[in-house]
């Protein structure tokens, strides 16, 4: 006899990307390990043999009956490719779980964190909502930093994060790879993706012929950070700059803090917002984070010339930790 959460239609739109990949992993590791799988994407990739539920499966492109009798359809594609489809997945009256930024801080559309402490809100999935939106791992420690400092009423907030090139999905990883190879031939190096050299190079925003700006990023991700912040958290300034590394966030903050403060008290607030506090032996990167849900911080260290400033060095993983986000709200979601 088949089970009710085992006739439930997972629709993964954008299957093929790199964080459609990891969120289908993650659910077929879940309660949802059972559901009846359906996997589609843009033209281009359509017809890729992959595998769903134990089982081989093609990913197909989106037609008119693609989202039918969808329980929940999520996308994790590029933001265009949700914008395009949308509408069409509405009318099938599933829900929707937007991993692509593009439906962040839209009206009617819930904001979601995963609660894992008692200074995370409670978000607790309304029956009535039917969109929802989960921030990329670099909004998502920017807003618990913001959360846990609030009680500090700290004057000022900055935040620069670091992009790697697995954003722009395995073609930005393939250029990374192919041009540090060329540089260290001495060869000229190839600039189809970016349209920039992006290895070993720091960058503000890419050439003007690539297809992924570098603005439009920090567009989401300063959207989804405000969405995730209560209203009178508005003083969080961000920036978005490109790391010539292949997986993994990780943001700098600054934040000006009352001169009296102690740094153990600084500390304490942010284990209590989430964060995972790791030694200076070993500290936070987009290595040691690779393969973590969690999200690790650096102890918060005091400004020498400026004693009422405090930095913060935190890393994520950019892929694992909003799939596993992703995750854990369908499962709220089942009530």
């Amino acid at each position: 006899m088949v089970t009710p959460l085992e006739s439930r239609r997972i629709v993964i739109a954008g299957a093929s990307s790199l964080l459609g990949t990891e969120l289908k992993s993650l659910l077929e590791e879940s309660r949802f390990a059972a559901s009846d799988f359906r996997l589609v994407d843009e033209e281009t990739a359509a017809g890729t043999l992959t595998e769903a539920g134990g089982e081989a499966a093609v990913i197909q492109p989106v037609e008119e009956d693609s989202f039918s009798k969808a329980w929940t359809v999520f996308f994790a594609g590029s933001a265009a490719f949700t914008k395009t489809n949308l509408p069409l997945s509405k009318r099938s009256g599933a829900r929707i779980i937007d991993l692509t930024g593009e439906l962040a801080g839209q009206q009617g559309v819930n904001t979601w964190l995963s609660r894992s402490s008692e200074r995370t809100p409670a978000q607790v999935p309304s029956s009535d909502k039917d969109a929802f939106a989960i921030p990329c791992a670099s909004a998502e420690i920017i807003t618990r930093l913001g959360l846990a400092l609030d009680a500090l009423h700290p004057s000022a907030i900055s935040a620069i994060a670091f992009q790697p090139v697995s954003a722009a999905g395995r073609a930005g990883i393939e250029e990374l790879e192919t041009q540090t190879g060329q540089l260290l031939s001495f060869q000229p190096v190839g600039k189809q993706v970016f349209d920039a050299q992006v290895a070993y190079t720091m960058l503000d925003r890419f050439g003007e012929s690539s297809r992924h700006l570098l603005s439009h990023s920090l567009e989401v991700l300063r959207r989804e950070a405000k969405a995730c912040l209560p209203t009178h958290i508005n003083h969080v300034a961000i920036q978005l700059l490109h790391a010539p590394v292949f997986y993994g966030a990780t943001v700098a903050v600054c934040a000006f803090l009352p001169s009296h403060v102690e740094a153990a008290i600084v500390a304490k607030l942010c284990k209590e917002a989430g964060f995972t506090l790791v030694d200076s032996e070993t500290p936070p990167s987009n290595v040691s984070s690779a393969g973590e849900i969690s999200l690790q911080l650096a102890a918060p260290s005091p400004d020498a010339s400026v004693p009422s400033a405090f930095w913060f060095w935190a890393a994520a993983d950019n892929l694992r930790l909003p799939a596993s986000n992703a995750v854990k709200l369908a499962e709220s979601l089942l009530g």
